[in-house]
């Protein structure tokens, strides 16, 4: 959820959870230098195409933000019924600010690790997920580093949302299902099908 792109001083961004039970609701974002929530008409066009491919049903999907920043990601899943959300960020601040509205919110099926993302991510062997968000500090080329480790703790099916300063091709067995781009920023769905290895 962070990038360099740099806030405009003075004016924080104000960023909601668009949908579900929790819909409207402030997410606090805490004032990092670089820290880029994903936009509101991102957010909801990405979940209409995941709405689409789940029939709206979160109930019983596992859910990794894995960059989490502001968490506005993550919550959107928790808001709209996730079974479970599992959220990585390594910096204190955005940390706290996630588990102060975990708990305004009462959803104990969101988890944070405070860390750095790759780490965490090489000792999630037998961890499956339905959703995998990828919205990593830009110009570092993480996506490319966590790559390889997505076959390891994806379902056959599973989706993986990547939002990066360029677009970002995923080679078999990951497939495309939509792209877009607003501003600076490209954002891409793409499934992961086992059976293509």
């Amino acid at each position: 959820m962070s990038t360099n792109h740099q806030k405009t001083a003075g004016s924080p961004h104000k960023i909601r959870i668009i949908g579900g039970q929790f819909k409207r609701t402030p997410i606090p974002v805490a004032d990092i230098p670089g820290l880029r929530p994903t936009p509101d008409r991102v957010r909801e066009t990405v979940f209409n195409w995941i709405n689409h491919l789940w029939d709206s049903d979160y109930s019983v999907k596992s859910v990794l933000d894995l960059f989490a920043g502001t968490g506005a990601l993550g919550f959107e899943a928790a808001s709209r019924g996730a079974g479970h959300v599992q959220m990585v960020e390594q910096n204190r601040q955005a940390m706290l600010n996630l588990r102060q509205l975990r708990d305004k919110l009462n959803v104990p099926q969101v988890r944070i690790n405070s860390g750095d993302a790759m780490l965490v991510l090489k000792r999630m062997d037998a961890s499956r997920f339905d959703l995998v968000f990828l919205d990593p500090p830009f110009e570092k080329d993480l996506i490319q580093e966590v790559v390889p480790y997505l076959p390891g703790i994806l379902k056959s099916g599973s989706l993986v949302y990547i939002e990066s300063e360029k677009k970002t091709p995923l080679d078999l067995p990951f497939e495309l299902l939509k792209e877009g781009k607003a501003g600076a920023v490209f954002y891409q769905l793409y499934q992961f099908i086992e059976n293509n290895i």
